[in-house]
């Protein structure tokens, strides 16, 4: 797997994803960032979903959950800084409480938030 393009391939999404974010749905090019948005989103997970997922298979093991996975663009942050309420929630028999996987860039890797903040880096491309 070629990390550098799947970070590049990453950080892209994720910077379209904030300029959509950034812009109000009256705004003139709403619709067209969305798309651009939704064929990015398509493109990543048909390129790197299936590596993606079997990482996501492994760590879903390690915190002995039974959350189903989900296509790995559900796991992105909604914005450019990471909150508690990013992610996909997951239940853990590990961690206690709300936690939440997110997938993040520089280097690509899946993070776990807890509902208190704490964040714990579970796998790096």
């Amino acid at each position: 797997m070629d990390t550098n393009a799947l970070n590049q391939a990453l950080t892209a999404l994720l910077t379209k994803k904030h300029e959509l974010h950034q812009l109000a749905y009256s705004d003139s090019r709403y619709d067209d960032v969305e798309e651009e948005l939704h064929d990015l989103e398509d493109d990543f997970n048909e390129e790197y979903g299936e590596y993606l997922e079997a990482a996501l298979e492994k760590v879903h093991g390690d915190l002995s959950s039974d959350t189903d996975v989900l296509l790995p663009t559900a796991y992105l942050p909604a914005g450019l800084k990471l909150t508690t309420e990013d992610g996909v929630w997951v239940d853990s028999e590990k961690y206690p409480g709300k936690v939440r996987l997110v997938l993040l860039p520089s280097p690509v890797r899946f993070i776990l938030t807890t509902s208190k903040g704490q964040q714990h880096e579970l796998w790096k491309a």
